[in-house]
């Protein structure tokens, strides 16, 4: 089975709203559901899993069937951060999927998934056992001076550089044994980590997939009025 674990712990406090990011209305639908909807229409994905911010999830329980997302299979209660809010969603798993499933993790704020990113993190991940979303970085990167950050002597070439995103596929052993090690160890778990910074900061190699320039993360509201554009850009064609 192929079942995705979709993160919608955080409260967004960067978008500046009273709501949860992940529950704003674009076009009367929630952004969330627009990111459900790419799990539930592809054709791979067997069920999901939200993991839903605390207090909440009678709100997504509501909109999950008004909309008709049958795949969806669990609600967790997210964390205080999202490595925890990962965690819960992968030890609600226990017991209900082999070990040979495969797991994809997605933020429930990137709402313009393809299809074809999805499938090839699945084909990647079911060959190596791990796949992640990625990108070729395109801009210079400088490092500043260790004495002096309004100077730089040294840059890093583009070209050894990806950029990580969601989806990101694994199988269910595989993950579940590294977020056990990694909280029991205190590793990977702190500040901006995600399952793809841990899983190598715990010695795993991860394995590219293809990635796209439109699964945009909604952090602030110049990302929300790019997710806008994109869907008027749809309505167009």
């Amino acid at each position: 089975m192929n079942i995705a674990i979709i993160i919608a712990g955080g409260v967004g406090k960067r978008m500046g709203q009273s709501i949860p990011k992940q529950f704003i209305n674009v076009n009367d639908k929630p952004v969330l559901i627009y990111t459900l909807e790419s799990f539930q229409k592809h054709p791979q994905i067997d069920a999901i899993e939200l993991v839903c911010v605390d207090g909440w999830q009678d709100v997504a329980r509501a909109y999950i069937k008004q909309y008709g997302i049958t795949k969806l299979k669990w609600i967790v209660t997210g964390g205080k951060t999202g490595q925890e809010s990962i965690r819960n969603g992968v030890y609600n798993l226990e017991g209900k999927v082999k070990d040979t499933d495969l797991i994809i993790i997605h933020d429930g704020v990137r709402p313009l998934v393809d299809s074809e990113v999805l499938t090839d993190v699945i084909v990647k991940g079911k060959k190596y056992g791990n796949a992640v979303t990625s990108m070729p970085y395109n801009e210079q990167i400088f490092v500043i001076d260790s004495k002096d950050e309004t100077v730089t002597n040294k840059y890093i070439p583009r070209e050894t550089l990806r950029r990580v995103s969601t989806p990101q596929a694994y199988s269910f052993k595989l993950l579940d044994d590294k977020y056990h090690e990694a909280f029991k160890k205190q590793i990977g778990i702190k500040g901006s980590a995600y399952t793809n910074t841990m899983m190598v900061d715990l010695g795993v190699k991860l394995h590219f997939a293809i990635g796209s320039d439109k699964n945009i993360k909604l952090t602030t509201k110049d990302n929300l009025d790019m997710f806008k554009a994109y869907l008027n850009m749809e309505k167009v064609k």
